[in-house]
């Protein structure tokens, strides 16, 4: 795997939108698109079918020499040995935690830990916090995060400038607004819709690949 820093589009396995289609051949089809990092996301799904569906998906993305990462499930990351978790703020800071080594098992190596932020304070606190990397977003209204304000391109220029860990710009990001996104300082980029949206997943992910830097 190439380190996180080096890594540009961050795309999903979201058992929300994957429309009946097979998760697996999903994230294949990712990896061959150019995806550097491949979340499973499985809100709401039983433990056990998360459980079944990281360990089945892990080995394809580890394979094309991608990054695995498992939503919210830390103890399920454990576990399985996966690359990296990323948490929400909620998970992370509200379930009492304040650095990543609090984390259970932590201390004696674990994945690599990814934490949601939605404000300049929140994504300082991730950074404060050891995150290896910090998603900042939504940056456009998204149906993935129902009732949440986007956070416009502001927080995508703050970041720029105040961010010395890996960012990831997230939330309603498209072919069609790619450009602004970019504008406004962003390098690495994280995209669910206008992935899994699409008839050619493999496909949407070459066309956002290859224009980003």
């Amino acid at each position: 795997m190439k380190p996180l820093a080096d890594c540009r589009l961050y795309a999903f396995v979201d058992t929300a939108q994957l429309q009946g289609r097979d998760p697996v051949g999903i994230a294949g089809s990712l990896c061959e698109g150019g995806a550097d990092i491949v979340q499973l996301r499985a809100k709401g799904e039983p433990v056990e079918k998360v459980r079944r569906l990281a360990s089945e998906i892990q080995p394809v993305v580890a394979a094309a020499g991608a990054w695995f990462v498992l939503n919210d499930h830390w103890d399920i990351g454990r576990e399985l040995g996966v690359p990296c978790v990323h948490l929400g703020q909620e998970d992370f800071f509200d379930a009492g935690h304040r650095h990543v080594s609090d984390l259970p098992g932590q201390a004696s190596g674990g994945p690599a830990v990814g934490l949601s932020s939605h404000a300049p304070d929140q994504a300082l606190r991730a950074v404060q916090a050891g995150a290896d990397y910090v998603a900042v977003g939504p940056v456009y209204p998204t149906g993935t995060k129902p009732g949440r304000a986007a956070v416009t391109l502001d927080y995508v220029r703050w970041a720029a400038a105040n961010l010395r860990v890996p960012w990831f710009a997230i939330g309603g990001i498209h072919a069609g607004n790619l450009d602004e996104v970019l504008a406004a300082g962003a390098t690495r980029i994280c995209v669910v819709s206008a992935i899994l949206g699409s008839p050619d997943p493999a496909e949407a992910c070459r066309e956002l690949r290859r224009r980003l830097p």
